[in-house]
């Protein structure tokens, strides 16, 4: 199978990440893509960040009943910091029949250096790179610069002598940010068409337990009672 790999801290998982895995299933002609939280993201090691377990299920209810879509639980069952280069490892090493697609921003993608193993990357799955707003030539530049062995077959794609691709795709711009839904959550603001209703009912649902991570909510004021 053709498995494209969502990763990210989801906290919440919010509407532009569904919509970037749809746009990659559909685009790219692959059997599935799995949404795939972080157990502990290395680079956001702070206090806001819901429990494991509650983020998994809140990408189960974001992608419930969204044809091709996966929740992909993984690296709730491995220790220490969730590195790409283990998880990947994982994959190659449990599922070698399945064909693996890590799908990142292209502000993400140029950061590789900076990640564990980043430019052995590639070596491990194939990359498909999103384009949102940023600039699609400074990927092709860094490709070229990173891995001169990579041969460019077409527009916005590169092969690996081992097999492996890079391929640069256009998405809609969606620009929501977790932080900004965190923030609305707390003031008691509609989180209508930024996340997913399964995932508005959830913060809802869950509000006790979720305050403990994210900051108090804003007291609901009660008609001839004052604030609460």
């Amino acid at each position: 199978m053709k498995i494209g790999i969502l990763g990210g801290s989801f906290n919440p998982v919010h509407t532009g990440h569904v919509r970037m895995a749809v746009e990659v299933l559909e685009q790219v002609g692959l059997d599935r893509v799995d949404l795939m939280p972080a157990k502990e993201p290395p680079h956001k090691r702070n206090s806001d960040i819901l429990p494991f377990s509650l983020r998994l299920e809140l990408v189960e209810r974001a992608i419930a009943g969204v044809s091709g879509l996966g929740a992909e639980p993984i690296e709730g069952d491995r220790p220490g910091p969730s590195f790409t280069c283990d998880t990947l490892t994982c994959f190659r090493t449990e599922r070698p029949k399945d064909e693996f697609h890590f799908i990142m921003g292209a502000s993400t993608f140029l950061d590789l250096p900076q990640w564990k193993r980043g430019p052995d990357l590639p070596g491990l799955a194939s990359f498909i790179v999103v384009n949102r707003w940023e600039a699609a030539g400074d990927v092709a530049g860094f490709i070229e610069d990173q891995w001169p062995e990579a041969v460019r077959e077409e527009i916005g794609l590169w092969r690996f002598p081992a097999g492996g691709a890079v391929r640069l795709i256009d998405i809609p711009r969606l620009d929501i940010k977790g932080g900004h839904i965190r923030r609305r959550w707390r003031n008691r603001r509609d989180l209508s068409l930024l996340v997913p209703d399964g995932v508005k009912a959830f913060l809802e649902e869950h509000a006790d337990e979720i305050e403990i991570y994210w900051g108090k909510r804003k007291r609901v004021e009660r008609e001839g009672r004052g604030s609460v």
